[in-house]
């Protein structure tokens, strides 16, 4: 199951988050729009999502995952078909609401849910799992998207995602069981979550959001920052490169070294490590742009699997979908800024906008600190 999500994970993200980074501009050039309109338009697909996460995972907590992550593997062939015929801007916009709604239903907090929803506390060895696959996929993303856009262009690529959803993903993710476990079924429907209890709400909320303020600056600026900082053009590309290979190795290091101390421990180490990176690359200099991409990367990495296994371990099972819906709200709405504000930062203050992600770090850390895992619930 592990194995079959992952891989359907990994599709998702490739063809949907992955896209704009290589498609941008041949998509802008094709419907005769600036290339920011695309990302402008893939911003408003992360707000669709972050707005649709709360009522996605109440849904799985109910239902079960299954048909959820199917539906997702649908709708984002339908966003992607859509967006292969796009000829202006309302075509554009309209294809990436179709595909943030299919983000919403299939990328990872849908995933965790269907998870949690079957495994209960003993999700937490799945949700790793799932990450070590779906951490490939920009690997499998840019290499493969560039090579089709290059050989039969940027819509057939797009048709080309949208079929691999139909007949890869889709039956992928209906290999998952039917329903949830059954005090989590629909005969027993769970009572809505809110932001109950208040302040661990508050402050898992501040983490998420602050940690992928992060992720989205760096995804977007990360190459340019290193060179701002000094590093060649292609010291900068080597060390970017990485990035998604540490995000492995640390998931994998969580996996078998750390799957038995509390999750809090994980993300604490993954709150400090981009600090701790940042801080040896402004002692050593461009040299050390590897170290500082690597620390980051590990970071990210173990923080990805924290989304999942936090508030599973701090607020337990019941609920699940529907809070990490909430939780992931203010942190896809920091992502879909992150680009712009962390771009206009760097435009003024140069490398010093460093002190920017790591103060995000850093208070991320110590709202961390304020947080204490629940006591098991008993089962209903």
């Amino acid at each position: 199951m592990v194995a079959a999500v992952g891989t359907s994970q990994t599709l998702a993200w490739a063809s949907s988050y992955y896209l704009p980074a290589i498609l941008a501009d041949p998509i802008s050039a094709g419907i005769g729009v600036p290339s920011s309109w695309v990302f402008a338009a893939f911003s408003a697909a992360l707000l669709i999502a972050a707005f649709a996460g709360p009522a996605v995972g109440r849904f799985i907590d109910r239902r079960g995952g299954r048909g959820v992550l199917a539906l997702s593997s649908i709708v984002l062939a339908a966003g992607l078909t859509v967006l292969a015929v796009a000829n202006g801007a309302v075509v554009l916009f309209a294809a990436w609401a179709v595909l943030g709604i299919g983000m919403a239903l299939g990328l990872y907090d849908a995933a965790f849910a269907a998870l949690t929803a079957l495994y209960g506390r003993t999700a937490r060895g799945p949700i790793t799992g799932i990450t070590l696959f779906a951490g490939f996929a920009s690997t499998v993303s840019w290499p493969l998207t560039t090579f089709l856009n290059d050989a039969v262009g940027w819509r057939e690529t797009l048709l080309a995602w949208a079929t691999l959803n139909l007949v890869l993903g889709l039956p992928l993710n209906l290999l998952l069981p039917a329903a949830a476990r059954p005090h989590l079924s629909a005969s027993a429907p769970a009572p809505a979550i809110g932001w109950r209890p208040y302040k661990e709400m508050f402050l898992l909320a501040f983490v998420f959001a602050a940690a992928w303020f992060v992720t989205g600056s760096m995804a977007a600026h990360l190459p340019g920052l290193l060179e701002r900082a000094g590093a060649t053009p292609v010291q900068a590309i080597a060390a970017a490169a990485l990035v998604g290979p540490a995000q492995v190795a640390a998931r994998l290091a969580e996996l078998l070294l750390l799957r038995r101390t509390h999750p809090l421990i994980a993300a604490r180490i993954a709150a400090l490590l981009h600090p701790l990176g940042a801080a040896i690359f402004v002692l050593i200099g461009p040299a050390a742009a590897a170290a500082f991409a690597i620390f980051y990367g590990a970071g990210n990495g173990l923080l990805t699997i924290a989304r999942g296994t936090v508030p599973l371990a701090v607020f337990g099972p019941h609920g699940y979908g529907e809070r990490t819906g909430l939780l992931g709200a203010p942190a896809r709405a920091a992502q879909a800024c992150a680009p712009l504000l962390f771009g206009l930062l760097l435009d003024a203050t140069g490398a010093a906008v460093i002190i920017v992600s790591v103060a995000c770090c850093l208070a991320a850390f110590a709202a961390l600190l304020c947080l204490h895992a629940s006591k098991p619930d008993p089962e209903v």
